[in-house]
């Protein structure tokens, strides 16, 4: 069987990390997905998925992910049923996140978008000379 979900949407909040009352990290937010086609009235519908995400995925989107930031969810759907304060049984559809992933750039605190920083670990440490004369290479 298969059951696998890649999104990109906007978060619609800013996402809160929270604990069960075993100490496992867990954050729920919604992702605000534009659909790919325009309706009848020539607009663009969105559609609003709700997230969860565990542990480590859960600290890192907490950590750096802000409402309307974009994100790249890769995750599975699962289904919960419960019943409501008023006794009607609902189902819940839900993706749960298995890798998130930065999309487009980076949002600072002071609202200003700015491309993520790329950073090579041998490029910081020196262990690269430039090479001035390229007669050599045999590309």
């Amino acid at each position: 069987m298969l059951n696998v979900v890649v999104l990109t949407g906007r978060l619609t909040e800013t996402p809160e990390l929270r604990h069960t009352p075993n100490g496992v990290p867990v954050t729920r937010f919604a992702v605000a997905v534009q659909r790919a086609f325009k309706s009848a009235d020539g607009d663009y519908e969105t559609d609003f998925i709700n997230i969860v995400a565990w542990r480590s995925q859960a600290e890192f989107i907490t950590r750096f992910f802000t409402k309307g930031q974009e994100i790249g969810i890769q995750g599975s759907i699962q289904t919960r049923r419960y019943t409501d304060k008023d006794g009607n049984k609902r189902t819940a559809f839900e993706v749960i996140v298995d890798r998130a992933h930065f999309v487009g750039p980076k949002h600072t605190a002071d609202s200003q978008d700015v491309e993520p920083p790329v950073s090579f670990s041998n490029a910081d440490t020196g262990d690269f000379a430039e090479i001035t004369d390229d007669d050599d290479l045999p590309f």
